[in-house]
């Protein structure tokens, strides 16, 4: 009884650390907002996210790839500077840009594009080979197709608000906008869209450069250390050219100080080891499919917390990205299954045969590399026995 409860507990453990991680990521997107609505630079809100992020992966990166870190060449150091350059900086600086022009929930959405948009962008630079002959090829450019659409609708139609039963009543109350501020506010919702484009598009791009750098750098920890290290170091950088009041990097015990930690502990440091461990345990796919339930808890939370409107383009849109989404995610999934399927296929065999004296001798040895890969992929050697003089004929049928 006790082991049969011990295993529902292991299986319920990613489920229960990516609902979690959702929930983190809900709360860094609500309260980010708040911070800026209060009127903090998102410039600075960057510098300080990935300072907090780099002291607190450091150490683990310190202690646990201590042995296992590979030396720093040039072409790695160039291609951090770039992945520093793709993430903390213009990723980050856009989305928060974008957050502040539009809402939490609508940022979310809209970041669900993201494995579409690798996915493109993976195929361009020859990472993914499609074959519209296969169904999950067709089920990831669908998806593709899907997801741009439902951003397309997203940021060109807005459509009615639709009411909630909490926020009924603090809409009816609250002051209603002129045609003038509605007009602004408008433009300022489709420049938002567009920056949360650019933001998704520079996510993407570093998922490409960062599978092909941990190819020569396969120290994950290290790496990520480096990025946000490099990261706050070009921030600064971009802050001092872009805010030119020294106050602004004034920071007390408030909501920005919160903001700044929660983003960079919370989901830079916490969440990036708990998702590792789910993707090595649960694999990508399993980990990916659980983003969308981000943009329902943060809808919710913005409702409340932010009285936030939720409006029928962003719903219908929403829609219509989180099914391009599973609709890439089955492909990927079908794509993993069928390369297992191949893998479990090459399993050495072994020819064995049993000479006059009983005796079990080798007729064809093992290859060692297929052996070794065979292991890795924890896959059985068949041993085939057959009579000495039945291998022989064998041997000369071959022959």
């Amino acid at each position: 009884m006790a082991a049969s409860s011990e295993s529902l507990m292991q299986r319920c453990k990613p489920y229960v650390a990516m609902i979690s991680l959702q929930f983190g990521y809900a709360g860094m997107n609500v309260i980010t907002k708040v911070s800026l609505n209060h009127g903090m630079s998102h410039y600075v809100l960057v510098v300080y996210r990935h300072a907090f992020a780099t002291l607190s992966i450091a150490p683990f990166a310190l202690v646990l790839e201590r042995k296992v870190r590979p030396r720093m060449s040039l072409w790695v150091f160039l291609q951090i500077f770039v992945l520093a350059l793709l993430g903390p900086v213009i990723d980050q600086n856009f989305y928060y840009a974008g957050l502040k022009f539009t809402s939490p929930t609508f940022s979310c959405a809209m970041s669900n594009m993201l494995p579409a948009m690798t996915f493109v962008m993976a195929v361009l630079f020859r990472m993914e080979k499609v074959n519209l002959k296969k169904a999950r090829c067709v089920a990831k450019v669908v998806g593709t197709l899907v997801t741009v659409a439902g951003a397309m609708l997203m940021t060109l139609y807005k459509g009615r608000a639709v009411e909630m039963v909490w926020t009924k009543h603090m809409h009816l109350h609250g002051p209603h906008p002129d045609a003038a501020a509605a007009a602004a506010a408008d433009k300022d919702w489709l420049t938002g869209s567009i920056f949360l484009i650019i933001a998704t598009l520079a996510w993407a791009s570093l998922f490409i450069l960062q599978a092909a750098t941990l190819k020569r750098y396969d120290a994950p920890l290290s790496l990520t250390t480096l990025i946000c290290f490099v990261g706050t170091l070009q921030a600064i950088v971009v802050t001092f050219v872009m805010e030119h009041r020294l106050s602004v990097w004034r920071i007390g015990f408030d909501m920005n100080l919160l903001a700044a930690a929660y983003a960079g502990i919370v989901t830079s440091s916490i969440a990036y080891y708990v998702q590792g461990l789910v993707i090595q345990n649960r694999g990508p796919v399993f980990a990916s499919a659980f983003s969308p339930l981000m943009m329902i808890i943060v809808a919710i939370m913005g409702s409340f917390i932010l009285a936030e409107n939720i409006y029928l383009g962003g719903i219908i849109g929403s829609a219509l990205i989180v099914a391009g989404l599973y609709s890439v995610l089955w492909g990927k999934h079908k794509e993993s299954v069928e390369k297992k399927e191949v893998e479990a296929m090459e399993i050495p065999v072994a020819i064995k045969a049993v000479d006059g004296n009983g005796r079990i001798v080798d007729i064809v040895e093992l290859d060692e590399v297929q052996l070794e890969k065979a292991q890795a992929n924890a896959k059985a050697v068949v041993n085939v026995t057959v009579p000495v003089e039945e291998a022989r004929m064998q041997g000369k049928d071959e022959a």
